[in-house]
């Protein structure tokens, strides 16, 4: 058996999240991999489940909130998205 056969379920949702989190768009991959490699594990199971949930937006209007052309109608949509801009945001 190869390593890869002992994979903890944590690791394998990790490479599955980052893999749903490149979006293969600039302005949102700088975005999105930063956070779910460094803030995503440290978030409450409420956090995760709303950022699981954003991912399953189409690109065009992830790409119109993090560029702050338009906000999310849904409320979890835009905690996370308010979230991950926070530092991006203050510096504006």
């Amino acid at each position: 058996m190869s390593e890869k056969d002992f994979e903890s379920p944590e690791a394998i949702e990790r490479k599955r999240l980052w893999w749903h989190s490149r979006r293969g768009m600039l302005e949102l991959d700088v975005l999105l991999l930063p956070f779910v490699e460094n803030k995503y594990a440290e978030l409450p199971p409420e956090d995760q489940a709303k950022y699981r949930k954003l991912l399953d937006c189409e690109d065009p209007d992830l790409f119109k909130w993090f560029m702050q052309h338009d906000e999310p109608s849904d409320p979890d949509h835009k905690y996370i998205v308010d979230m991950i801009l926070g530092p991006a945001k203050k510096s504006s």
